[in-house]
């Protein structure tokens, strides 16, 4: 009897082990959180047109205009990121009735908007960005 708990214990853990799942692929958001302060000085000039911006950028999440009629395009993206690590003895617990658990968990929240500023005639004419860690 011993020996089938054993063989039970460990055929259970190599399929648990074998076991991945990709969650991140199955977030809405993904592409959202691609936007970088790297991204936007690699991808966005001044002279480009809005839609090179938004093919590079994406969606903005404000449009606004100005007096004279510039267009205003603001991104303003906050992302919070949660990251959770722990230690247990599945062998243990399976064998033995008990466990041993322990962990940590931290919450880190980052915020990044880019303001892009177009001319009249619909080119970037200056755009500008802040980036925070917290």
């Amino acid at each position: 009897m011993k020996t089938f708990l054993v063989f039970a214990g460990l055929l259970i853990l190599g399929m648990i082990g074998c076991t991945t799942v990709d969650h991140r692929s199955n977030l809405h958001s993904v592409k959202e959180q691609e936007m970088t302060v790297g991204k936007v000085q690699k991808e966005i000039r001044v002279g480009m047109s809005g839609a090179q911006v938004a093919e590079a950028l994406g969606s903005p999440n404000i449009v606004t205009k100005d007096d004279g009629g510039d267009e205003t395009w603001v991104y303003d993206k906050i992302a919070t990121e949660a990251s959770y690590s722990e230690n247990s003895s599945g062998l243990f617990i399976i064998l033995y009735g008990s466990s041993s658990r322990s962990g940590a968990a931290a919450t880190t929240q980052k915020t990044l908007t880019v303001v892009i500023k177009f001319d009249a005639s619909s080119k970037v004419k200056s755009f500008s960005y802040h980036a925070s860690k917290f």
